[in-house]
């Protein structure tokens, strides 16, 4: 797919200048904190907040019901094989960054991987805010900050949301024969496949791209995406789901939870826990759905007990990786500007 594809042919490949009158982003800010929230807003805040409080009620009461079993499973692990499991996340969440970066990359000028992961993990922290669309919005402006123009970055979000979750639902198809045999409720997440491979396919990504930036009165891309692309960015997720299977597999390698169906199983509970969790947005980082689906999966086999400690485990290592490697991109970020690196990647591309 060629640049004329993604573009219209009476349209130059210089940009749009910005809009005379455009707020900028710090205007728009302060406008929404003067803004006077309205009735609807409050009961929305309430209701999601009456959620979070359910649902840690919830997982405080399964806990604490099975604390010994739980105490007795964390005791039972290996330090090296939890260390190479809290590698394992780290590598995942590269990857991820990488199925984000490919798509990034191709939708305008040269970023870099550095700028990149400036942009996507600090900007990844956001999903620990209940609504993880805040993490979307974060991306979009440091990506702006950078010289990044937003509709580039939403664009390259989106994309990249629809290539996780069939990334997901194909690691997670390593488990199928087993939700049918033992939850099939869990099988209607598989109606969202045919759905993400169409969105996945090059003619729907350009067509969503032209309509994103003509309605946000934004220059085209420079390049289509074509099906190396997408074969790249869905390759990238693919990995990040197996890294975070083998992280889960390590750690309950300690207990003797080993072999080929054991590392499958672990990858497939991943796959289904992470679009679960994808899908609970209006919990911080999907909190509780993909720990559920590490209990519902690993339970039968190694206890309910011992399930729950590898998912609290699970979720403690995700949060420390992320805001680890979100401290690491900042901190370069500070450094480079320190050192008069200039923060934007072109100029002319600014919103």
């Amino acid at each position: 797919m060629t640049s004329a594809d993604i573009r219209d042919p009476d349209k130059t490949s210089s940009p749009a200048p910005m809009e005379q009158g455009e707020p900028d982003s710090h205007q728009h800010i302060h406008g929404e904190h003067t803004a006077k929230p309205t009735l609807k807003s409050r009961l929305s805040v309430a209701f999601r907040v009456l959620l979070i409080a359910a649902a840690l009620l919830f997982a405080v009461l399964f806990i604490s019901d099975r604390w010994a079993e739980v105490v007795t499973a964390l005791s039972r692990l290996s330090f090296p094989l939890v260390f190479l499991s809290f590698v394992a996340v780290m590598a995942g969440i590269i990857c991820g960054l990488m199925s984000w970066q490919v798509l990034l990359e191709h939708l305008g000028p040269k970023v870099g991987v550095i700028r990149g992961a400036q942009i996507f993990l600090v900007g990844s922290i956001g999903k620990y805010v209940p609504g993880s669309v805040w993490a979307y919005i974060l991306q979009i402006e440091l990506g702006s900050r950078y010289g990044v123009a937003r509709a580039r970055v939403f664009a390259s979000t989106l994309f990249s949301v629809a290539v996780a979750a069939v990334g997901s639902l194909l690691a997670g198809g390593l488990i199928v024969p087993m939700l049918v045999a033992n939850q099939p409720i869990f099988l209607w997440l598989y109606a969202l496949l045919p759905i993400g491979l169409v969105m996945l396919h090059p003619w729907v990504l350009t067509k969503l791209a032209r309509l994103g930036f003509k309605l946000l009165r934004k220059p085209r891309p420079d390049h289509g995406l074509g099906y190396a692309v997408v074969a790249q960015s869905l390759g990238w997720a693919l990995a990040a789901y197996v890294l975070y299977g083998i992280h889960l597999y390590l750690m309950a390698s300690s207990i003797g939870f080993s072999g080929v169906g054991e590392l499958s199983t672990s990858i497939g509970a991943m796959g289904i826990g992470m679009i679960a969790g994808l899908l609970a947005f209006f919990l911080p980082s999907g909190l509780g759905a993909r720990e559920a689906i590490i209990v519902l999966v690993l339970g039968p086999t190694v206890g309910v007990g011992t399930a729950t400690a590898f998912a609290l485990l699970s979720r403690v290592m995700f949060t420390i990786a992320d805001l680890a490697m979100a401290s690491a991109g900042a901190l370069t970020a500070v450094r480079q500007r320190r050192r008069d690196v200039p923060l934007h990647v072109r100029a002319d591309e600014e919103d």
